[in-house]
């Protein structure tokens, strides 16, 4: 009798131990993302489902410069406009951001969340969690100037894990 309630134990434990592993929530990243004429740095970022993530903005170009997070890049009249799939709409999130506009891309020109930070000393912040729907490979850009900064090369990647 003893034997079979020790295997019973075991068997629990090890039942507790992989469920309680699985379940884990991956620490929160808090990291800042430099824009300049024309790049990102990092140009790649990594994020895991669960995770919160904040990001401080800081342009330290001599112009305007925004993010903006997507998949297929939408063109219009011959120049890159904005992506065809915003990762914060197709994940139903709206990150908390200070930011100028309100986000729908209407001063911009485009679609999708965005967030634009003028030359200077300004820092700008956002923050979400990180969900299923954000699995995959995305792409960083900024469409500032009619997409002109996503020509010259104002491009990013960004990589979310499950």
């Amino acid at each position: 009798m003893s034997k079979k309630f020790a295997l019973l134990v075991v068997i629990a434990m090890g039942i507790i131990l992989s469920a309680c592993s699985g379940s884990s929530t991956p620490k929160p990243l808090e990291i800042t993302v430099e824009m300049s004429e024309f790049a990102f740095n990092p140009e790649h970022l990594e994020f895991q489902v669960g995770q919160e993530v904040t990001i401080h903005l800081v342009n330290t170009g001599s112009i305007v410069h925004g993010i903006m997070f997507g998949r297929d890049v939408e063109i219009a009249d011959g120049q890159p406009h904005g992506y065809m799939t915003d990762m914060f709409a197709a994940a139903g999130i709206e990150p908390e951001a200070m930011m100028m506009g309100d986000g729908s891309g209407e001063e911009n020109g485009h679609d999708g969340f965005v967030v634009e930070v003028p030359s200077g000393s300004e820092e700008y912040t956002m923050q979400f969690t990180v969900t299923e729907d954000m699995v995959g490979d995305w792409e960083i850009g900024c469409f500032v100037h009619n997409g002109k900064h996503y020509t010259a090369g104002m491009v990013g990647s960004l990589t979310v894990k499950p």
